[in-house]
Order: C-alpha cells, then structure tokens, then sequence
C-alpha cells in the first residue's frame, strides 16, 4: 500500500446542510469538526506506508474513525458501517453522502501499523497538541497518575488446563503446515485427547487419576519435541512457534520424576509471575494480585490534568505487563510526558509511586513536586512501642558517624553501589556496646554481625528528602493537596463503564496499548465536549449515609 498526502478538503455542502438538519444543536462528532478540525493529517503517518503499491485510505481519516470507534465501543465491522450511513461521521470525516466507506479490514491493517511502526502514542499526542494550542491544556500545572488492571483477551487456565492446551495448541499448528509428517508422529488415542479444547470438566476426577493424566500429556508433549528435533522433521515444523511456546510451558511447568515420568514441577520451583506463560494463545499476558484482587494480563497507567481551571484531559498512557510494579513505572511516564512538552509543576500519586528514589529524581530532573504518602519505617522496630528506628539515630553526615538513642557512636561506615547504580551507606556499631545495652529489645535482634545493630541510610540527599516527605504528610494542607488525587478513580470509572478500558479487545502488549491510547483519546474528545456545554467535572459523589455524617 503507498500513502500519497492530500490536502484536506471542506466539508461538502450537502454533507454539511443534512448534518446541520438533522442536528440543530450539533452533536460530539460535528463539534469536535468545528472545533479541533480533521485532527490528524496524512504526513503525520507517512512513515508507516511504502512508497509503492496500492492507493491507501487516507489514514487521518483511519485514525480519526478509530477514535470514533473506541468512543462509541463498536467492533470494526460496526465502525464501517457507521461511516457508510451517519451522517455525523461523514460530517467529521469530510465526506460526501453517497462516499461507500471502506472494508472493514482496513482498521485492522491500520492498527498493525501503528503497531509495527511503533506510533500508536500518535492517536494521543496529535489530539493534545490540538488541545494545547487552543489553551484547553497547559504545561507545568498538576496532574494526577494511577493504574488499573486489565483483563487479557483469553481464557484462565489452571496449570493443568494450561499444558494439555498448549500441547493441543502445537498440534493444531503442526496439522496445518506438516500434516503428513505429523500423522506418523501420533497415535489414535491422541485424537481423542487432543481434539477438543481441554477444559475442566473434562479432565480425569482424583488426584491419582491427574497425576497419570500429567504423565501421559507429559510425555506425549515430550515426544512432540522430540520429533520436531529429529534430523528428518521439515523445517516448517521445527520453526513453527508453536513449538517454541511448547518448549517453554514444559521447561516451566513439567519435571522428570525419578522413574523416569513427567509431573507437575513444585509450585515452589516456578519461574516468578514476570516469567511463566499463563496462556498457549496470549504470550504477553501474566498473573498478578494486589489489594486480594487477581487477574491475567495487563496493567494500565493513567495520568490526567486536574486544574480547575480547564479541562481534565488524560495527558498519558503507559501499559504494562500485569506484574511490573507502579513505583518503577514513574520515569517513563515522566519521561514521555517531557517528550510531549506537558510536565506538571505538581503530580499527585498514591504510595505505589512514591519511593525516595522517585522524589527525588522527579525533583531533580525534571522539577516535579511529587506529592503522595510515603512509607514509614517498616522494620520492626517501627511496629513496636518506642522501637529505635532510623528516625531516632542521629546521623553526623560531616564525620561520618552516627549516635544511637543510648548515645554509642558507631564503629564503622562505607559506602556503597548496587548493579543497578543505587547508592547506599552501611553503618555498623560495636558489638562491645550493642550486647550490654539495656534497651536491646528495642533496637536490634541480629545474630550477624557480633550481635549489633546495623544500619542501611540513603544518601545524605535523599535521607533529607524523606525526612521532609514524611513530616509534610502530617500536615492539613497535604491532605487538602493530597485529597484531589482521588479524582482519578473517575477516571477509571468513566473509562470502565463507556470504554471498556478493564477488558482487553486484542492480545499482546502492544496491541493493547493501542487499545488504551485509542480509549484515551476518546476519553479527551467527550470530556472536551462536555466542558464547551458547560458540565464541570463533578466532585466526588456521597451518599445520602454519607452526607449525614459529615452534617
């Protein structure tokens, strides 16, 4: 397909005459038209098409339906159609009334593009920067960031369900591209037990009857491995990846037993969740849990504008596999965020973000007051009745020492740097003063170490850095500050009930990244349109309960 940029014409005459009829007062589509224009532009994703080869539909308008699309929760099928028949859809995309649209197909081509092309942020940043330059959104004013968990497109699997799936899953790979090869390979009774999708119901009941139902999949799987690695197995089998996947299920998941069977490794023995495949079909999506909430797939991270002044628009879209945790997320976000010109002066978090790592570099690098709780001391000796916690030591940054409570001085200090660059000081004290002390209960249980207390500090920077964190957090003015941060739960509540933001359309990371970008941006187009009618965002709603507590 070749891409030959166009200008965008006017809207037609007659298009605009039977809009205007059919809607008085406009509707999100028509005002979206007059106010921010086409949007997008065909230049501004030249670089996805070649330079020959068939005329392209103009993707400004590709991109434009999509976002229609996700504002509206329609299938491809469904978008097409609109575009053949609404007349605001012809209005917003400059067409004629008799235009017949497009195949459907072409959104899914499309989005394998901005796939491929790495250029699915383009569906967000081209709509911001339209905001940005009618003042609708703004740099260096306070943002607010949180994540919420995604469901993949794919069915659960418990690890049983998971193995026999995939073997069967190989198998129906290999029947279509060696079929031959593979009727040699198999025996009757396969047909049977790998025909239809495996599913609980119709695995063996008993714990002794499973155990021999792993060791026949076991070595069934086995002997599918082996025949692919044999010299005389086509080349088309041995790279099918299918079988890759195959190889890797059964290195995570089956074991030799000591006769010489196959089994179920030990729970214990598992790669961690970042690493196991939980599905034959969805490679990317993993298992994780938090707050007792447990789910497969993905994880998602929104950040949005909240001045009272203007807009809440959502300003950034960071999708992650479903374990990877927030605090490591930060810099990203921040980074593309600097990318995009539109730094908050102030960006409120929840503790999931705010390590003294990330105070401090927001601070530093980018000039960010990071406002969210941080952790207090979660040794024990914080959860006990005047425990010594590092709070209580006084630390003489100029000699290098540091005063216990009791007032011994510690006996050493060094400093040191991990392999992932973090700076660290390690402060020890004599055991000589450590093992008499009468508030030893209080302070130490090492059994390392002569018995004494030792000390992990921050830099002398970052130390500060907390110190004021958590004694700002005692303050009414932080909770005032810190209170706005909860306005991203509507967020994600306007994101889970119109867009379906919790239930992943496609599979893979990438994929569903344009999913959350699309959704964001379909986001930006209704909150902008309420805005311009006059409907401010709503505080957070109480019940009638509620209400009455606070009178």
């Amino acid at each position: 397909m070749t891409l030959h940029p166009t200008p965008i014409t006017p809207i037609p005459e007659e298009t605009a005459r039977i809009a205007h009829a059919a809607f008085p007062r406009g509707n999100i589509c028509m005002q979206m038209r007059d106010l921010l224009g086409s949007i997008y532009d065909d230049e501004q994703f030249a670089d996805l098409f070649a330079g020959r080869g068939r005329p392209v539909v103009p993707p400004w308008r590709l991109a434009l339906v999509t976002v229609l699309q996700f504002m509206e929760g329609l299938a491809d099928r469904q978008a097409a159609d609109a575009v053949r028949a609404r007349i605001d859809w012809k209005y917003a995309l400059g067409l004629e009334l008799t235009d017949a649209g497009f195949d459907y197909s072409v959104l899914s081509e499309f989005r394998a593009r901005l796939v491929a092309g790495s250029a699915e942020e383009r569906l967000l940043d081209v709509l911001l920067d339209a905001c940005t330059q009618r003042g609708y959104l703004k740099a260096r004013g306070k943002q607010r960031t949180d994540s919420t968990h995604v469901l993949a497109a794919v069915r659960t699997l418990h690890r049983l369900e998971r193995v026999a799936e995939t073997l069967r899953a190989t198998l129906n790979a290999l029947a279509l591209v060696a079929p031959e090869w593979l009727s040699q390979q198999v025996e009757a009774s396969w047909f049977a037990r790998y025909g239809r999708r495996i599913e609980e119901e119709r695995l063996p009941k008993g714990q002794s009857a499973r155990r021999l139902y792993v060791a026949q999949v076991g070595a069934d799987g086995q002997r599918v491995l082996d025949a692919v690695d044999a010299p005389d197995a086509p080349e088309r089998a041995r790279q099918a990846p299918e079988v890759a996947v195959l190889r890797r299920i059964w290195d995570q998941q089956v074991t030799r037993t000591p006769d010489g069977g196959f089994a179920l490794c030990d729970p214990k023995a598992l790669p961690t969740a970042s690493k196991i495949l939980e599905s034959p079909y969805e490679l990317e999506a993993r298992y994780a849990v938090k707050r007792g909430r447990h789910w497969v797939g993905y994880k998602a991270h929104l950040t949005e504008s909240c001045d009272a002044d203007s807009p809440h628009l959502i300003t950034q879209v960071h999708t992650t596999v479903a374990p990877a945790h927030d605090v490591e997320q930060l810099l990203a976000i921040q980074q593309s965020l600097a990318e995009r010109h539109l730094l908050p002066a102030q960006q409120l978090v929840d503790t999931g973000y705010t390590s003294v790592r990330n105070l401090a570099r927001s601070q530093t690098r980018y000039q960010i007051d990071l406002v969210g709780p941080v952790y207090n001391d979660r040794q024990w000796q914080g959860r006990i009745p005047d425990g010594f916690t590092i709070e209580r030591f006084q630390i003489d940054w100029d000699r290098r020492q540091v005063i216990c409570p009791q007032g011994r001085v510690s006996a050493g200090w060094s400093e040191t740097t991990s392999s992932r660059g973090r700076a660290s000081i390690h402060v020890t004290f004599d055991p000589a003063d450590c093992l008499p002390c009468p508030a030893r209960a209080r302070c130490t249980r090492a059994r390392t170490g002569g018995g004494a207390r030792a000390l992990t500090l921050h830099t002398r920077a970052e130390h500060d850095l907390l110190g004021v964190a958590r004694s700002r957090q005692q303050t009414n003015d932080f909770a005032a500050l810190y209170a706005q941060r909860a306005g991203i739960e509507g967020a994600f509540s306007q994101g889970v009930r119109a867009y379906g933001l919790r239930q992943a359309r496609y599979r893979g990371l990438r994929k569903t990244q344009v999913q959350d970008v699309a959704t964001a941006a379909a986001m930006n187009l209704c909150r902008l349109h309420q805005w311009l009618g006059g409907h401010l965002p709503a505080t957070t709603r109480r019940s009638p309960f509620a209400r009455l507590a606070v009178a």
